[in-house]
């Protein structure tokens, strides 16, 4: 039996960036630095799916100290908060630029229907003036 080509993939689709966790994190550098060479060490990065430079920020947040150095800044509480506030007030802006943009064309345009007016009752009044 042939290999069944695969579908294909939803070109469109954006691709998800991995998380991982600080525990992860944790048990894959302990397991690299156990690992006795250079092929060892390169077989768990293809196995995880991992690139060198995960390893190496990974190493340096641990060796820096910080306490939640391996966690992932981008899921934190503070992070979130901040983040749900920040599009909040982008949205409020650009609405606030719409918004400011229609009020400036409804004046403009009340402005030039007062002057319309205005021109209409002169032409009628000098037409009234002159008996025609």
């Amino acid at each position: 039996m042939p290999n069944q080509p695969t579908p294909p993939e939803d070109l469109d689709a954006k691709p998800v960036r991995r998380t991982f966790t600080a525990e992860y994190k944790a048990r894959i550098l302990a397991e690299y630095e156990a690992a006795p060479n250079a092929a060892a060490r390169g077989a768990i990065l293809r196995r995880e799916k991992l690139y060198g430079s995960h390893i190496l920020d990974w190493r340096k947040a641990r060796d820096a100290g910080v306490a939640a150095g391996l966690s992932d800044r981008r899921l934190s509480a503070g992070r979130a908060r901040k983040s749900a506030e920040a599009a909040e007030l982008a949205r409020l802006r650009r609405q606030n630029a719409r918004l400011e943009a229609d009020l400036a064309k409804t004046r403009t345009a009340l402005d030039i229907m007062g002057k319309a007016h205005a021109l209409c009752v002169s032409r009628t009044a000098v037409a009234l003036s002159s008996g025609r």
